[in-house]
């Protein structure tokens, strides 16, 4: 048994309707690993439920694993709005979301988060910023100006594969975006920070 396995064995199991959307995603899209998956799922959940927000905004949807998981942490009548820009994911993820335990506490909207989420004229307790990564500072300047004092930011793949201490890497747009991201944050006098160094690296943030 690898160390992966032990941490999940002791981890709250992944529900069955999760597990197949998790590997629905890997069959059917090229980019399956960007899906949250069992561990960071049930954290994701349990922040939630730490939290208690009554608004969660999600910039990246994907294929809806990570909505779901958040949803199911939510209050009754707390609700869960989600954005994800490449309209040829709606397809496949529009069903999965609907078809969940959870569906009425999630709206899935695509389109630009940046441009549409100030629209929606709501102020949030929670954000996951889970996008583009050559966006994340943007997002998060966007994020911070209809996010509640004291709401919660927390920000995916923030490690990046390890690239962001890889200079192979230093040319790359997208680690390029992460490691802005991320010495922007750590300057930031606004908020309080720490990385989690989970599966791709998660930081959570704080606003003061």
């Amino acid at each position: 048994m690898t160390l992966d396995d032990y941490i999940l064995a002791h981890t709250e199991p992944e529900p069955d309707y999760l597990y197949r959307l998790w590997r629905a995603t890997n069959i059917h899209t090229i980019h399956g690993r960007m899906a949250s998956g069992h561990l960071q799922g049930r954290l994701l959940k349990m922040l939630v439920q730490m939290i208690r927000p009554q608004l969660v905004l999600e910039v990246g949807t994907f294929s809806g694993y990570s909505a779901i998981s958040m949803a199911e942490g939510l209050a009754d009548d707390a609700r869960l709005y989600t954005f994800e820009i490449n309209d040829e994911m709606e397809d496949f993820t529009r069903p999965w979301i609907e078809g969940s335990s959870v569906a009425s506490k999630i709206n899935f909207i695509i389109g630009d988060a940046l441009i549409e989420a100030p629209k929606l004229g709501l102020t949030f307790d929670l954000a996951f910023i889970d996008g583009d990564k050559r966006t994340y500072r943007d997002c998060y300047e966007m994020v911070l100006t209809i996010l509640r004092p004291g709401g919660f930011i927390l920000a995916d793949n923030t490690l990046w594969d390890g690239h962001v201490v890889d200079h192979a890497y230093d040319r790359d747009r997208q680690t390029q975006g992460i490691e802005t991201f991320n010495d922007y944050i750590a300057a930031d006098e606004r908020v309080e920070q720490v990385i989690l160094p989970l599966r791709d690296g998660l930081t959570l943030i704080r606003k003061k």
